[in-house]
């Protein structure tokens, strides 16, 4: 269990360091700002679907049961 606590800590840390990254960068690019927004809410999006992946499969790896889409009851394929 701290195994997994230390794995979320550190994938935290990473993304954040990753997200002021693309945040200063985003800064230093000329782009109309509809286009900005666009791609600032696909970043958070983007950013919002690793951060669930990663506490998931580090949950599971300590043997907590955390359901995916697929065992919600939810159909995968149409």
């Amino acid at each position: 269990m701290i195994g997994t606590l230390i794995g979320i800590i550190f994938a935290l840390i990473i993304l954040g360091v990753l997200w002021w990254a693309v945040q200063q960068l985003m800064a230093l690019v000329p782009i109309a700002e509809p286009f900005r927004t666009i791609i600032y809410v696909l970043c958070v999006v983007i950013m919002v679907v690793i951060v669930l992946w990663i506490v998931t499969v580090l949950l599971g790896m300590a043997g907590i049961h955390v359901p995916r889409f697929g065992s919600l009851g939810f159909p995968m394929t149409a």
